[in-house]
């Protein structure tokens, strides 16, 4: 049966002949165009890109390294370029009617840019044109006759009353604006103490008169208010008619210019009534503690009347491809700044910022998963904009606590994006999961291969591959045997011989660490050494925990042995990932039989060490046991299996096959070699089932044994499921070639019984028993004694 289930050296290792690749070098290869062995992802994303409705965003699913992020951006771009219309521009003006709640204007592209440049030109003339008429001969001589007219009034009535004081030898003066009256003697007015020598007759004349006069004086000056109100009427009306003709002919350009836009001329005429409205504060002379200096006119301008260009795609072409690498709120919907000035906060609609969306409006905004996901309050608003296809420049902490400054409340701008989400499975599954809304607005699904048919067309292009990622990362060429060592790499990384793997990403470093030995060695061109040297180089990084297991395994630290044989005691094979870096070490398992109805007792699971899938493993063995050896009686028994010096979780049924050997062993107490390692699952029926791991999970066992010396009989005991796997490293086969290792493959658990006790398992004869003095027999032998026996 050994040589039966003995792999060769040529099934460990699928080496790529040269004759496939009919090159010297990949300088003479065409460059290789479009995306490695993703057909299906290429059409998909086709499709999605295709699909004007809504709903139809895209999510690029597939594992780093691929090429995901780059066969997105690339695709998006290729079709972006050839969009007929430009995406529009989109600035933000102050709404004069209620600064809260500044305006959205949408223009043709490149327009935006303009407009900024117009209102700009429109201020500055404003600035000088404005006080000008205000100084002109014009203005000054209507004002002075608004003026005159309410002096004359005035004057009017200021002369009736002096008339009448006169009459009665009373003067009426003015002083510091104030109206009074004294007597009169000789011409000239009394001073207090000639008044007090008046006999007094005479003074209460006076008195009265002064008095009656006071009444008068304030009966003609009631109408002052009105003829102040009047003449303020008057001067705002001149104000705003002088403001108007100043504006006006600066504004009608702008008018003239962008007609076709109703939301601009609304603004417009919004623009004009608050310039006449508020001109002569804009042209008011500096006064005491007010910064009314030139400079502060113009920033006052701006930030009243200039232009908050929000989005500006006058160098767009096509339609804008927009990648957000940090998709925090604020970097996706925008954000309303503020300034600190002595201690306040304060902010306007020129502080309004853009985000990610609206660069991509019009077009494609590309997101990582994970990132978006990350984020605290944008997955919800993002969800929220697609669906009412808009904009909202919101603050999300102030909506969660109810509190915040007073900002402002932009207008929302029309959205239409198409999202497209880069992601893993995991990612993609999950959402899928928790959201019921997530299938409505992804419903295209770019789903990324990990692995490529191994074939000769797909290995010739492989190759035009591996030469257009030098040319793109500034290497050199490689040489036939370069790549051919490459092509059996690839096979390697996907673990499985007829395959290659699509993972770009991990090539495109290969590729680099072979070039860097290729400088080091002096040499022109990539070969198969500079290849090797570089995997070589990348293990010995790696390695450092690896190195430590070895080490307590040849120092008996963990007793793991490789010669001799023993009852119910075999080695399991394990692999152990740390980060990116995975490798293989043997593990001893045993197990214990005793009479008794525990039936068989995982001592993992019975410590919580051992996760769901092991433990599963583990009850197979009873249902293995059961229909294999007691058709005829009950399997009663008590047996304990355990993984020995194993501190941390154990999960994965791959030690299945190990177990059941083990437990038999203990069972009919025939001994196990343990120069053998072996590795597989099994079913209820005895059939051995594929693991992954397989090229670690022997490379792990063959170390050990070649540092302890290999003896021609070690070897390890695999699936016949995982011949397919094997892409061994170069030592191993070279000892399974030189007879000193062998490796097994079986496919029942019959097969792998005798590869380890070194005699036939049996075969069930018509009669229900199996064949004399053979491991099966002995098995339901003891079966049997032990049903029998009292526990």
């Amino acid at each position: 049966m050994e040589k039966e289930t003995l792999l060769s050296p040529d099934q460990l290792y699928r080496q790529c002949s040269t004759e496939l690749l009919p090159f010297k070098t990949t300088e003479t290869l065409e460059p290789y165009a479009g995306f490695f062995g993703q057909e299906r992802a290429i059409e998909a994303m086709e499709f999605g890109i295709g699909m004007t409705r809504p709903g139809y965003n895209i999510f690029v699913m597939g594992n780093p390294h691929t090429g995901r992020f780059s066969f997105a951006m690339d695709s998006l771009k290729t079709i972006a370029k050839k969009a007929n219309a430009k995406p529009k521009d989109w600035c933000y003006l102050n709404n004069l009617d209620d600064s809260r709640r500044p305006l959205a204007i949408e223009m043709a592209a490149g327009k935006a840019w303009m407009l900024k440049r117009d209102i700009k030109h429109l201020i500055e003339g404003i600035l000088s044109e404005l006080p000008a008429a205000f100084e002109s001969p014009t203005y000054q001589r209507k004002k002075g006759k608004v003026e005159r007219d309410f002096n004359r009034l005035y004057d009017q009535a200021i002369e009736e009353v002096d008339d009448l004081a006169r009459e009665h030898s009373i003067a009426l003066f003015r002083d510091a604006g104030s109206i009074g009256f004294t007597p009169v003697a000789d011409g000239q007015g009394m001073d207090e103490a000639a008044f007090s020598q008046l006999p007094e007759d005479v003074r209460d004349q006076f008195t009265s008169n002064i008095s009656k006069l006071e009444e008068y004086l304030n009966e003609q000056l009631a109408s002052l208010p009105q003829w102040k109100r009047e003449a303020g009427d008057r001067m705002k009306v001149l104000d705003r008619e002088t403001a108007r003709k100043a504006i006006n002919p600066l504004l009608q350009p702008l008018r003239e210019k962008y007609n076709s836009n109703n939301s601009l001329m609304s603004y417009f005429s919004q623009l004009e009534k608050n310039l006449v409205k508020t001109a002569t504060d804009l042209i008011a002379e500096e006064k005491p503690n007010e910064n009314r200096t030139d400079t502060a006119r113009r920033l006052y301008m701006d930030q009243t009347y200039g232009v908050n260009l929000l989005v500006d795609n006058q160098k767009t072409k096509g339609a804008p491809v927009v990648f957000e690498s940090h998709p925090t709120y604020d970097n996706l919907f925008g954000r309303v700044e503020y300034a600190s000035e002595m201690g306040s906060v304060s902010t306007n609609f020129q502080l309004i910022r853009s985000g990610a969306l609206h660069r991509a409006n019009g077009g494609y905004l590309i997101l990582e998963a994970e990132k978006l996901i990350e984020q605290p309050f944008v997955y919800g608003a993002l969800k929220r904009a697609l669906k009412a296809h808009e904009i909202r420049i919101e603050n999300p902490i102030s909506e969660m606590t109810g509190m915040g400054n007073v900002s402002l409340a932009p207008e929302s701008i029309p959205l239409g994006v198409k999202l497209v989400l880069i992601g893993t499975r995991n990612t993609y599954y999950l959402l899928q999961e928790l959201d019921h809304d997530f299938e409505k607005m992804f419903r295209v699904v770019v789903d990324f291969d990990e692995d490529v048919k191994r074939e000769p067309a797909t290995i010739r292009n492989y190759a035009r591959l591996m030469k257009t990622l030098a040319d793109e990362e500034g290497l050199a060429q490689l040489t036939r045997q370069g790549v051919a060592r490459l092509v059996e790499h690839s096979s390697r990384l996907v673990e499985d011989q007829d395959l290659l793997s699509a993972h770009v990403g991990e090539l495109v470093d290969l590729l680099c660490e072979a070039d860097y030995r290729r400088v080091q060695q002096k040499d022109e061109l990539i070969n198969d050494s500079h290849v090797e040297l570089a995997l070589d180089a990348k293990e010995r990084r790696t390695n450092r925990i690896s190195e430590k297991i070895l080490d307590s395994i040849l120092n008996e630290t963990v007793l793991i042995d490789t010669s001799g044989e023993a009852v119910g005691r075999s080695n399991g094979l394990t692999v152990l990932g740390v980060g990116d870096v995975s490798f293989g070490f043997p593990a001893r398992i045993t197990a214990t039989v005793h009479p008794g109805n525990k039936g068989i007792i995982d001592i993992e699971r019975e410590v919580t060490l051992g996760q769901p899938i092991h433990s599963k493993g583990v009850l197979i063995l009873s249902g293995y046991l059961g229909h294999k050896y007691t058709q005829d009686f009950p399997l009663a028994l008590s047996a304990s299996i355990a993984l020995e010096q194993s501190y941390g979780y154990v999960d994965g049924d791959s030690a299945s096959l190990a177990e059941i050997c083990t437990l038999i062993s203990a069972l009919t107490h025939i001994p196990i070699q343990q120069h053998f390692a072996l590795t597989g699952s099994i079913n209820q029926y005895g059939e051995v089932q594929a693991i992954g791991g397989v090229n670690e999970k022997i490379e792990g066992f063959f170390k050990v044994c070649k540092t302890r010396g290999l003896n021609g009989h070690q070897g390890v005991v695999i699936p016949q499921a995982n011949v397919r796997n094997l892409m061994l490293k170069r030592e191993v086969v070279d000892a399974v070639a030189e007879g000193q290792f062998r490796i097994h493959a079986v496919a029942t658990v019959d097969q792998c019984l005798e590869v380890l006790m070194g005699r036939k398992a049996g075969q069930l004869k018509e009669d229900g028993s199996f064949t004399q003095r053979s491991v099966n027999a002995q098995v339901v032998k003891r079966l049997r004694e032990i049903a029998k026996a009292k526990p």
